[in-house]
């Protein structure tokens, strides 16, 4: 009889879910337009995941809205019906952020795509939340403005994804994080309330600046549907050149001397160590733009309104380098093209993810001084425990962030745990972040105390149940 009665329960159960998800759908479909819509069973498989290795769980469906009306109905109905909703940009994450969950509807801003507004006068530019990013590149530099954010998959990126995970790229050493390019947001909370921050001034004193809590927030506080961001006069080109080093004390101090000379208008500086570059040659066509070899390679540039007229002072830095015995060797970018070249063998990760595969990818960071010392102890100990895995050490430098990549991964599930525990717990004991741009999403959460103390996880709990007490928000992400 106790069985009987626990089977008749279960179904009782199942049918009131049935009856629910109904009614949700059936509300749902009052605020969106059919196109705009795809239940569970149509939704691709391309949309369930983003660029990580998390497994997705099967959503109930896939919401496209085309406005912030629309996008507040939704979340209105979700948070009604106790929904749990997973935001979408690109998907071009690396850490689970938008994977679809169990049961939860996707809720995708691909279809909120524009650029309201290029604004000269004050370098800003107003985006809806879907807009590419090099959309926004393209249309600031068709204004003769610049958008100082970039990153490699930069066609395929939507600015809402890069504010919601605080983007980083290849320029944070002169522009900046996403944080420091967004003047102003608009938000949309878990149960529908549209809260606008539009700010478009540099200088706004007028009580607690809100925006900073939804960025880098990865849709768990609340949907960013629009944005003001900051934009800088535009450039011509780059000098750009491609150094080897004899050790990381020289590329500190190469940096420290770059910056002074060019007037912190140093606009990349990528360090590859040896590994990673040797690796980069062997798995692409690309030909080794220097006849030596070196334990370090430093890529640099500079950008302004004029290359070939700083070229002097460019190549005088570079000279004065060589002399201190801090650049061995170096090869300079005679063209557009020669550029490309060389930023290419910093772009080579692609080309070596697929030959090394299955891999881990950390991003971390700690202090900048700290950063030499700091590989040398991930080396020695990923040699000593895994001698048979490949390690490949590259970053931005110049702003804290240390890449590496390792593998190829055995069958043995238990490695990845033990590697990943190995890295994050040298980067604790130097001060540093187990994520510095990728975010935490699923991939990352089991580590994040180990960057956050447990006074500051309370409080964004605190923060989490204040503005979305139901939980519906890209739940069991980040925290």
């Amino acid at each position: 009889m106790r069985d009987l009665y626990f089977e008749e329960e279960d179904m009782q159960t199942q049918i009131l879910e049935k009856q629910d998800i109904e009614a949700f759908w059936e509300a749902l479909a009052q605020c969106l337009s059919p196109n705009d819509l795809i239940c569970g069973a149509d939704v691709s498989e391309t949309d369930i995941k983003d660029w990580s290795t998390e497994i997705p769980g099967k959503p109930i469906g896939l919401a496209l809205p085309r406005s912030t009306q629309e996008v507040s109905e939704v979340l209105s109905r979700c948070n009604r019906h106790s929904i749990p909703v997973v935001p979408q940009g690109g998907r071009t994450g690396l850490a689970g952020g938008a994977v679809a969950s169990d049961g939860a509807l996707l809720l995708s801003l691909a279809r909120m795509s524009d650029i309201e507004e290029i604004d000269t006068a004050s370098a800003t530019a107003t985006v809806l939340a879907g807009t590419p990013l090099q959309t926004i590149q393209e249309a600031a530099e068709a204004e003769g403005m610049m958008f100082g954010l970039d990153l490699g998959p930069r066609g395929s990126c939507q600015i809402g994804g890069n504010i919601s995970t605080n983007a980083g790229g290849n320029r944070v050493i002169r522009y900046g994080m996403t944080r420091d390019l967004v003047l102003g947001l608009e938000v949309v909370l878990a149960d529908g309330r549209i809260l606008s921050m539009l700010n478009r001034m540099p200088k706004n004193n007028a009580a607690l600046d809100m925006k900073p809590l939804f960025i880098g927030s990865e849709g768990t506080l609340g949907v960013i549907t629009r944005a003001v961001l900051k934009l800088h006069p535009g450039i011509a080109g780059a000098n750009t050149a491609l150094v080897a080093l004899p050790d990381f004390d020289s590329a500190l101090a190469l940096l420290g001397h770059a910056r002074r000379v060019l007037s912190d208008r140093v606009s990349a500086f990528e360090v590859m160590w040896a590994d990673y570059f040797d690796a980069v040659l062997d798995v692409t066509s690309l030909r080794a733009p220097l006849e030596s070899k070196a334990p370090l390679y430093v890529l640099i540039d500079m950008q302004g309104p004029d290359p070939e007229k700083e070229n002097d002072l460019f190549h005088d830095m570079l000279a004065e380098a060589m002399e201190q015995g801090w650049v061995l060797d170096a090869a300079l970018a005679q063209s557009q093209k020669d550029a490309l070249d060389l930023w290419a063998l910093r772009d080579g990760v692609t080309e070596l993810l697929m030959t090394t595969r299955p891999t881990i990818n950390f991003d971390v960071s700690v202090p900048i001084a700290k950063i030499g010392e700091c590989v040398a102890h991930m080396r020695a100990a990923l040699e000593a425990d895994f001698p048979e895995m490949n390690r490949f050490f590259f970053g931005h430098i110049g702003d804290s962030n240390i890449h590496l990549v390792t593998g190829p991964l055995p069958a043995d599930p238990n490695v990845e745990h033990r590697i990943e525990s190995l890295v994050y717990e040298i980067v604790r004991n130097f001060s540093g972040s187990v994520s510095a741009e990728h975010g935490i999403g699923l991939h990352k959460k089991p580590w994040l105390k180990y960057s956050r103390s447990d006074e500051e996880l309370t409080l964004l709990r605190e923060l989490k149940q204040t503005l979305d007490p139901k939980g519906i928000l890209n739940p069991g992400k980040v925290l």
